[in-house]
């Protein structure tokens, strides 16, 4: 998780909501990505989505069986949808997202399969984001 967070800090720097994801494969990290949603003119460019893209095209495989996703924040509908769709083995999150989070549904939209750990860094990733948005308010 410590490596999502840094991806969220580039994020900030950016100026970029600040949310980063990290996969990891047989305890390798094979991909590192950060909201670019801005940067990229693009609402798909979750820090989630571009993490799912570079660790497909690492494995040559779609489908990320064996893989752990790391995400600062709890993922909105979008990104859960992803991941259902890559078959992800387990996605681990540090904080929930009160407004946009894919469990506001009501509905569980990820891979029956996939397992779920929440609360790791839950402070630090959760700081990040309140930040961010008070600065924007002001």
């Amino acid at each position: 998780m410590r490596e999502a967070y840094k991806q969220a800090q580039y994020a900030l720097e950016e100026g970029e909501i600040p949310i980063g994801a990290v996969v990891v494969c047989q305890n390798k990290i094979i991909a590192r990505a950060y909201n670019q949603t801005e940067k990229l003119n693009d609402v798909t460019a979750h820090a989630e989505m571009l993490a799912f893209t570079a660790a497909a095209n690492y494995l040559g495989n779609k489908y990320l069986h064996d893989c752990t996703l790391y995400v600062t924040v709890e993922p909105c509908v979008m990104c859960a949808g992803a991941s259902y769709w890559s078959q992800l083995k387990r996605i681990v999150y540090a904080t929930s997202d009160e407004k946009r989070g894919y469990r506001r549904t009501g509905v569980n939209l990820l891979h029956p399969k996939t397992e779920l750990v929440s609360g790791i860094l839950a402070h630090e990733c959760g700081q990040l984001m309140t930040d961010f948005f008070r600065a924007k308010r002001i």
